[in-house]
């Protein structure tokens, strides 16, 4: 029987030609359409002066880059029957017990311009009030000593100045939001932050050369589709019996983690955009894998404090929380404190288990921007990688069931060509071959079949150079009952 194939063309990442323009640092995910393919430019019907300046020598800057063309027909591959069965019972199983996401939610626009007349008029009601309160001294600063007591206070919070311009008022937006519009109780909150802050001593704080060794249990990497920068929190750190010790143990090193992780969330929040319309909210990525459990009490008090301290003082600073690798105890309590969350709170967490974890992360960050243990392509800033930084885009293809995907990176000059790919989890066969344009020309292994498992490297890079004009072709086996995630992501340097 004849495989039926289905492809889709598209650009590469880079210098895509105006053919077929895709927005920048953009993800393609091949969709389950009938044969569709763009075929790159035939140049032997161009007029003879422009066949000429083809030939003629281009610089770098003028190079033509390949086209791409993402092909699926049958597998090839025989399937293991009985162990894929388990294996996807297991996976609708983990499904059925972890909710995915709790309801839609939408951003609410910083744009002064999109508020509506009744949130303009409260944000203009709070101003006056701040005013009022800032010309009688009302936030209970220090005022210097040359200052006289009809001196206004001068109150700066994440680094913004009240009052003083347009950032001001997006600042007073959280507080308005976070206290659903009513003026009063945001003033309230307002005026318990500061006073929090100044007995905290929060900008001598953000200043300080603080000791720890959790850059691996909280840490900033990449962005998400919107430009929110992400933040990691990864509780299975704290299974190292020894990092426990050092930092729960007593009150003093409790107290110790306390400032450190506000220090770390100062400094973030202040490399945001509190101008209108700038991103001024943050991703959250909770990895709960392996984490300790509510068993930990000291663990389980220092969060607990930790949390209130971030509901009081730091309003409308999450745009999502995405909990991955979730275990079945996590379940237990979400049960326990989710009637005593808002509908709103509700709808800006995502959940999903570990055979979904990169998956859902990919719904809202890119492959490039997701950090490698959790199914992306982004190493860490301490490691290096030469040939591929968050800037290359990676391009993502779901791989079906019994399916063989091949990604045909067609090549019009001379060049080196450098890949990364990886398929979450791997149970597939991989290869990779140069076919020559040239008729009569034998294609060349670069990569002979090999069945890449789960305990295999995550992320392959291999490169070839190309000498003369053809298509570098990357072919994914799936012989499992379980789609698979493909990322992959190419550069080339004209030789």
């Amino acid at each position: 029987m004849a495989e039926e194939s289905k492809s889709t063309t598209l650009a590469s990442p880079e210098n895509q030609p105006p053919s077929a323009p895709i927005e920048p640092n953009s993800t393609q995910e091949v969709l389950p359409t009938e044969t569709k393919t763009d075929p790159p430019a035939d140049t032997t019907s161009k007029p003879e002066e422009e066949t000429t300046a083809v030939q003629t020598e281009v610089t770098p800057e003028e190079h033509q880059p390949p086209t791409v063309t993402e092909t699926e027909t049958a597998s090839t591959e025989k399937k293991e029957v009985g162990h894929e069965t388990s294996q996807k019972e297991e996976a609708a199983e983990e499904q059925k017990r972890i909710p995915q996401n709790l309801g839609s939610f939408k951003e609410e626009s910083s744009k002064l311009s999109d508020l509506s007349n009744s949130e303009k008029k409260s944000l203009d009601e709070f101003k006056h009030l701040v005013r009022d309160a800032l010309d009688n001294h009302q936030f209970g600063s220090i005022p210097k000593p040359e200052n006289t007591t009809n001196t206004p206070e001068q109150i700066t919070i994440w680094g913004v100045p009240l009052l003083e311009d347009d950032r001001s008022d997006v600042v007073l937006l959280k507080f308005l939001r976070a206290r659903d519009f009513k003026v009063k109780d945001s003033l309230v909150m307002l005026k318990n932050t500061i006073k929090w802050r100044n007995e905290f001593k929060i900008d001598e704080l953000v200043e300080e050369e603080l000791v720890d060794d959790l850059d691996k249990v909280v840490f900033m990497h990449g962005h998400d589709r919107e430009g929110h920068p992400v933040c990691y929190n990864v509780y299975g750190e704290f299974q190292n019996k020894e990092l426990y010790n050092k930092t729960f143990s007593d009150e003093e090193k409790r107290k110790h983690f306390l400032r450190t992780r506000i220090q770390f969330l100062e400094r973030s929040i202040r490399k945001l955009d509190f101008s209108s319309g700038g991103v001024s909210t943050i991703f959250q990525v909770n990895d709960m894998k392996n984490s300790p459990g509510l068993g930990k009490k000291e663990l389980r008090s220092a969060t607990k404090q930790a949390v209130e301290l971030l509901q009081d003082n730091y309003p409308e600073f999450v745009f999502k929380q995405a909990f991955i690798n979730v275990p079945w105890w996590y379940l237990v309590f979400y049960t326990v404190i989710g009637p005593f969350m808002t509908p709103r709170s509700k709808s800006k967490l995502v959940f999903a288990g570990p055979s979904r974890s990169a998956e859902t992360l990919f719904k809202y960050i890119s492959p490039e921007q997701v950090p490698v243990q959790y199914g992306g392509l982004s190493v860490d800033p301490c490691d290096c990688n030469p040939d591929f930084s968050l800037d290359d885009a990676a391009s993502e293809i779901t791989v079906k069931p019994g399916t063989k995907q091949t990604v045909e990176i067609i090549i019009y000059e001379k060049c080196e060509i450098v890949w990364e790919i990886r398929v979450i989890g791997w149970e597939v066969s991989y290869k990779a071959e140069f076919a020559p344009e040239e008729k009569d020309a034998y294609t060349v292994v670069i990569q002979k079949p090999r069945k890449m498992k789960p305990s295999d490297e995550p992320v392959l890079t291999q490169s070839f150079k190309v000498n003369e004009l053809g298509k570098v072709l990357l072919t994914v086996d799936n012989p499992t009952s379980k789609k698979k995630k493909l990322v992959y992501r190419f550069n080339v340097k004209p030789l």
